[in-house]
């Protein structure tokens, strides 16, 4: 086996929209008010020898005609993280129509933004980063299953390698929620004391015109 590094050089994957609804699920919050890098420090200072070298963000951005209050949101703080250093990798929601359930047990149709082509994009840099030997611990923001595969292959490249890498998922947890990571990966539970003091002081909601 290889031997593990004294320091370890960790990259942050941040899957934008899947933390910011683990961090409403878990801590009751309205709006992605995280900082990535804070965060992603945080949690590295909580580990022995963990180095952060890079943070990089992944999201889907609503269109400016369809919900112009979150298009102007994540364009303000997507700009603000690139002023920081974060490598951030946005795509524009795609919409379909969706039925849903109302409370009198009627139906209606909704107009629901997916995204698509983001959780690819993240998961190809995860390997991709690995490949390349550009990190030990790679630390994903997220709790989605479907990145599972990303862990396989980065196994696969670190026996081919003859290296030692370890891939971790970290999320909001509180006793209410889902308190499971990432399959294949080290699981990372953040507890509300540590997020809320990771919070972006900068509020990019944009304000309500005067009359």
């Amino acid at each position: 086996m290889p031997a593990e590094p004294s320091t370890k050089r960790v990259v942050a994957f941040f899957d934008g929209q899947n933390l910011y609804h683990a961090a409403k699920a878990a801590f009751g919050h309205r709006h992605p008010n995280y900082d990535p890098f804070a965060l992603a420090s945080a949690i590295c200072a909580k580990q022995a020898g963990w180095s952060l070298v890079e943070t990089r963000f992944y999201t889907g951005v609503p269109d400016l005609r369809d919900q112009p209050f979150w298009n102007h949101f994540w364009t303000a703080k997507l700009a603000q993280m690139g002023r920081v250093g974060i490598v951030a990798y946005s795509r524009a929601l795609r919409y379909r129509n969706e039925i849903v359930q109302l409370p009198d047990g009627s139906t209606a149709t909704k107009l629901v933004g997916q995204e698509k082509g983001i959780d690819i994009r993240l998961a190809l840099d995860v390997v991709r980063l690995a490949h390349r030997g550009g990190y030990d611990v790679g630390l994903i923001f997220s709790q989605d299953q479907d990145l599972s595969e990303a862990a396989d292959e980065v196994r696969l490249i670190a026996r081919e390698q003859h290296r030692w890498i370890k891939l971790a998922s970290a999320f909001p947890s509180s006793p209410a929620t889902n308190r499971r990571g990432i399959n294949k990966t080290d699981w990372i539970p953040i507890d509300r004391p540590t997020y809320d003091a990771c919070l972006d002081p900068r509020d990019y909601r944009p304000k309500p015109k005067s009359p």
